[in-house]
């Protein structure tokens, strides 16, 4: 493993840490890393990509962007390892980072100027937080995905809740709630479940979050995600008292499926093929 110096001595100290796990990522790592630069203000924050496994080039420009970086206060490091594994990328970046609020984000997402700043505002604080912003589904190029993305945005979780797909926040008292990550499929759900409601936050600041394509990675990627919901009220049963309340009426779901119901047809689909036997556990990723 080989990490990046860490910034020079007279650098203002970090109040958060970005770490971002990426896997073969050379598609989005620089999209990425260059809309975090772009952030607003002056608030100093260090960002970590934690290259787990790559065969691709995600190290190398990712390093050009660190290398390109003006802002001592805001330095990019890299954390270039041969393990592969989501999880274990979160680990390294959190056994490395210097600042004791933790912004978890996937090399896939672009955050919005306004983002990064907001959440180091919000979780300035010393009782526990859970944060995240508000998710803008990325143009899809099939009809499939646009239909299913479409409604799904629509749903109370998405609407009204405090996801964290994509990305996710915590404080310092928050991230004291776990030592180490876990091996599980799904680290948001993780995360947010180790908060109540009341102690997570949703800010309007939005980020921008792409949908797998077409009818295959959509099933194979939903299965996913019911199987690590699953997982966690195996292994975490004390976590499930953290879940959503539902928030959905009748009425707001019958106006949701007349305002789209094609949109209701291919998710009502895709929901039940994922009940149906035979999905393979193969790993997925969100787009």
């Amino acid at each position: 493993m080989a990490s990046e110096p860490p910034s020079p001595q007279g650098t203002p100290a970090p109040k958060a840490t970005v770490i971002i796990p990426a896997n073969n990522e050379e598609a989005y790592i620089g999209a990425c890393l260059d809309r975090l630069a772009a952030s607003a203000g002056d608030t100093p924050f260090e960002t970590i990509v934690v290259a787990n496994a790559c065969s691709d080039r995600t190290v190398e420009i990712a390093r050009q962007v660190a290398d390109l970086s003006t802002n001592p206060a805001r330095p990019v490091h890299i954390i270039d390892t041969d393990k592969g594994g989501k999880l274990g990328a979160l680990q390294l970046g959190d056994d490395a980072a210097r600042a004791p609020i933790r912004i978890y984000l996937d090399a896939d997402v672009t955050v919005s100027p306004a983002l990064i700043p907001a959440l180091i505002a919000t979780l300035d604080t010393g009782a526990p937080r859970y944060a995240s912003g508000t998710p803008e589904i990325a143009p899809a190029q099939s009809p499939v995905t646009r239909a299913y993305a479409r409604f799904w945005q629509k749903l109370p979780f998405v609407t009204t809740g405090v996801p964290g797909f994509g990305i996710f926040a915590v404080n310092g008292p928050g991230r004291a709630r776990w030592e180490t990550w876990p091996e599980i499929i799904s680290d948001d759900t993780f995360a947010r479940l180790n908060f109540s409601p009341e102690e997570r936050v949703r800010l309007p600041q939005t980020y921008r979050w792409p949908m797998i394509e077409g009818l295959s990675g959509l099933i194979r990627v939903r299965r996913r995600q019911d199987r690590g919901v699953r997982e966690i009220g195996e292994k975490f049963p004390r976590l499930l008292k953290n879940a959503d309340p539902s928030t959905a009426s009748r009425t707001g779901k019958l106006n949701a499926i007349l305002r789209d119901p094609l949109g209701f047809l291919v998710y009502g689909f895709i929901a039940l093929c994922v009940r149906l036997p035979g999905g393979k556990g193969d790993w997925a990723r969100g787009r």
